[in-house]
């Protein structure tokens, strides 16, 4: 009959990944509390020990022990358990290594062991105390893999091993990660905590102040320490010991001698050069590894004049030079992951210990009292030795002599094998002062072993000193410096930009460039690389250090400081912000660009199509966290048909609006007030219904031209349109036709040679002085007419004006541009 079951895959799923994290969990990941161990780890350990390859005998091949690990205890691939043979050899990632290895045993720069068929090893002196007294029934056993012998399922572990080399690991919804620490000062935390059980994790501290990594560096948050100690958890700066070394010629450079723990030097060596070739940092000159036999050091050399305290910070702040050390103190106890700070860490080694002395007393006591059983029996058959010896003579065989011992003697079983067994030699005169002397040895050892059992403070005396005798012998000074305060890393951002000159170039529709003087100066202006249907609407000599201020049409700001910004050729489109902005639209245009060496108190007005005004201030724009992938408001808009239709920097100036129906108002900006940059800002014009306003521009010349759509131009006195006060309809600056009227395509101020006038609200481009103001327009059959506006008479207010071509009438103007 098929033993087929129907079960639901949730279920199997649910029943099966159960049980693999169970076992990855307890078997295989996460440290045991008491030893220290990962279950791999104790197997090396015990197997090494098992054959006799310990630290007072020669080295073996490591491929041996491997395969002794792998066939008798760890039925997993040989190269994890090389891999954990390899780590718990390494003094770079242990405070004190378990294994000696002979041969390359990997590196600090992650470089990979060598073959174990070529590497050799041995348990290390102090690997032996972890095993010491396992043959005495000490700790518990359990059938290994295939059921032929038993292995401990815990070392004795005669010194905290968990906190001294500490651990690491991932497993099932669980991680681990604890740091080594000084063995003297695990030691003295444990001894005081043996003498006060209920010690306060303050007066622990005292002893055990913190972590000491075997690569040194400098700890930094004594509070997080305090943390992690107390809940399992916490963060801590690792920062490399660092000093400056003058050279020849005024220069300097940077040697770094401890590195943090667990980090790649190879790999922190060359990030550090990947600063240097791409200049995020201004002079650094060249990058060295200097290290060697002798120990850790690398030397970054940096050019004269450097600052040393800059490029420190920032190589501290972007670079693994300084890292977070995350405690999660996790190990299995009593079968299960707990998350434990010091003190049950602590209190699980002191029981273990405890069990450990007890199980290791009651069986040496049990020993002594079978020696001394049998030395008794022995001092009694010297006493009467020639009767014995009679006896034993007039017996048939071995058997028959022992049972005549018992029967005329009263020896027991052990004492009659004991005496049938006794050589001739050991019947000498000397020999019953050495078995008297054993006696007595014996006695007192059994009457101490009874102390220890029966006694907790005898016991825990012995405890302490076999600690103490560990510390005595294998204590080393303190590697890592512990420091109270994290420091906080300050960088001057400016000092970190190259201050270099460059070409910025912005486009109506959104490309922005920088460009090298030598790629700018080998083209012409013209030759500038846009799409056909773009206008190049910013061209400006910049500085890197400099930052660009880009407003446009929906009343979004968009930052970028100019070392940012792609280096690209002349002729080359740009980058369109788009790639970069997530919020920037398809009907987007920039209206404005300027670039600022700070964002001081200049203010701006903006208008909108829909008759609002706003005033605002630049500083409202310092960086925003996340500039490179939004833009920020400067204005809020009344709906999707509105947008902006200027915006410029003001004094306390008058301020045009032109509308689309012909009005113009004029008023001084003083009553606007300055608000902040989402407001909506007040209203402006009183619009009539359908009419929209088409220009807004501030007045600082004489005269103001205006274009129809049908190509009708003329030019007027701002003088004719007297100042008034906001929100007023204005004064009409066309005559309504009743067939085909006129209505205002476009409007601004006229500059007459001699004039003051801002060449920036135009068209936001440097015009060198001199030249005559342009007005190019195109009408919608594609013809394109120029006129220049110094040549225009003035018209009266109510004037039309004259059409700049006898057929644009009818074509009508599509667009119009001052050059």
């Amino acid at each position: 009959m098929s033993n087929i079951q129907n079960m639901s895959l949730e279920d199997i799923m649910g029943e099966r990944f159960g049980r693999y994290s169970k076992y990855i969990i307890q078997e295989r990941a996460l440290p045991d509390i008491r030893d220290g161990l990962k279950p791999v780890q104790r197997r090396i350990l015990y197997s090494m020990n098992k054959d006799g390859n310990t630290f007072e005998k020669g080295f073996r091949k490591s491929a041996k022990s491997v395969g002794n690990v792998m066939g008798n205890f760890h039925p997993h691939g040989d190269s994890s358990i090389y891999d954990a043979m390899v780590r718990m050899s390494q003094d770079w990632k242990n405070r004190e290594t378990l294994i000696e290895m002979h041969g390359n045993n990997g590196s600090m720069d992650g470089d990979p062991a060598a073959a174990m068929r070529y590497t050799e090893a041995r348990l290390s002196e102090i690997a032996g105390y972890m095993l010491q007294d396992i043959d005495k029934n000490t700790v518990p056993w359990a059938w290994n893999f295939d059921d032929t012998e038993k292995e401990p399922t815990v070392l004795p572990a005669a010194f905290p091993n968990l906190l001294v080399n500490g651990a690491t690991g991932i497993s099932a919804g669980y991680a681990t990660d604890i740091p080594p620490h000084n063995l003297a000062e695990v030691i003295d935390a444990v001894v005081y905590m043996i003498d006060h059980p209920k010690a306060k994790l303050d007066k622990l501290m005292e002893f055990l102040p913190g972590p000491d990594f075997p690569t040194g560096a400098i700890i930094q948050g004594k509070d997080e320490i305090r943390k992690a100690y107390e809940t399992g958890k916490g963060r801590v700066v690792v920062r490399s010991r660092t000093a400056i070394e003058e050279l020849r010629g005024g220069k300097k450079q940077i040697v770094v001698t401890e590195i943090p723990y667990e980090v790649n030097k190879a790999v922190l060596v060359k990030k550090i050069d990947d600063v240097r070739v791409n200049n995020k940092v201004p002079g650094i000159a060249e990058v060295r590894d200097e290290s060697d036999r002798d120990g850790l050091r690398i030397a970054i050399e940096l050019k004269k004049d450097a600052d040393e305290q800059t490029i420190l910070n920032y190589l501290f702040k972007y670079t693994d030079l300084q890292v977070n050390y995350n405690f999660n103190m996790v190990a299995i106890d009593n079968y299960t992951p707990r998350q434990v700070g010091i003190i049950p860490m602590l209190t699980s080694y002191i029981a273990h210990r405890r069990e450990i002395i007890v199980a290791r007393s009651k069986f040496d006591k049990e020993k002594a009292e079978k020696r001394l059983h049998i030395v008794e029996g022995l001092i009694r058959v010297l006493s009467i030795l020639d009767e014995v010896i009679a006896l034993i003579r007039a017996s048939e065989n071995k058997a028959d002599a022992k049972e005549n011992l018992k029967v005329s003697y009263e020896f027991t079983e052990e004492q009659a094998e004991a005496i049938v067994t006794l050589q001739l030699y050991r019947l000498t005169n000397t020999d019953i002062v050495t078995l008297e002397n054993e006696e007595a040895e014996l006695r007192d050892r059994i009457t101490t072993l009874k102390a220890i059992i029966g006694d907790e403070r005898t016991m825990y005396n012995v405890m302490k000193r076999e600690l103490r005798d560990v510390k005595k012998k294998f204590a080393d000074p303190r590697r890592s410096e512990l420091q109270d305060q994290a420091q906080t890393i300050e960088i001057d951002t400016a000092s970190l930009i190259v201050e270099e000159d460059t070409f910025v170039s912005v486009t109506r529709g959104g490309y922005i460039k920088r460009t090298s003087p030598r790629s700018f100066n080998s083209s012409t202006v013209e030759e500038v690389g846009k799409r056909d249907d773009d206008d190049l609407i910013f061209i400006q000599q910049a500085k890197t250090t400099q930052h660009l201020l880009l407003f446009t049409n929906l009343g979004n700001v968009i930052y970028r400081p100019v070392h940012e910004l792609a280096d690209i050729r002349w002729k080359d489109i740009g980058e369109h912000l788009s790639q970069n902005l997530v919020n920037f639209a398809s009907n987007e245009e920039i209206l404005r660009a300027e670039l600022v060496d700070d964002f001081g108190t200049q203010t701006y007005f903006a208008v909108t199509r829909l008759g609002q005004v706003k005033r605002f201030e630049r500083k409202e724009f310092t960086p925003w966290r996340t500039y490179k992938s939004k833009s920020t408001k400067y204005a809020k808009l009344k709906n999707d048909e509105d947008y902006i239709v200027t915006v410029a920097p003001i004094q306390l100036e008058d301020v045009m609006l032109v509308t689309y129906q012909g009005y113009a108002l004029r008023f001084n900006i003083d009553e606007v007030p300055v608000v902040g940059s989402k407001a909506a800002g007040v209203k402006a014009m009183n619009l009539k219904d359908g009419d929209t306003i088409v220009s807004a521009f501030i007045v600082n010349t004489a005269s103001m031209y205006l274009l129809t759509q049908r190509g009708s131009l003329k030019r007027m006195a701002v003088d004719q349109i007297p100042a008034t006060s906001r929100a007023k309809r204005g004064l009409q600056v066309l005559r309504e036709l009743k067939t085909k009227p006129h209505r205002v395509f476009q409007a601004g101020a006229v500059q007459i040679e001699g004039e003051a006038v801002d060449f920036d609200l135009f068209a936001s481009m440097e015009e060198p002085s001199g030249n005559r103001q342009r007005l190019e327009i195109m009408s919608k059959t594609g013809k394109t007419y120029a006129v220049y506006l110094d040549q225009l008479g003035l018209s009266e207010r109510t004037s039309n004006g004259s059409f700049v071509s006898d057929t644009i009438s009818d074509e009508e103007v599509f667009s119009a541009k001052i050059l």
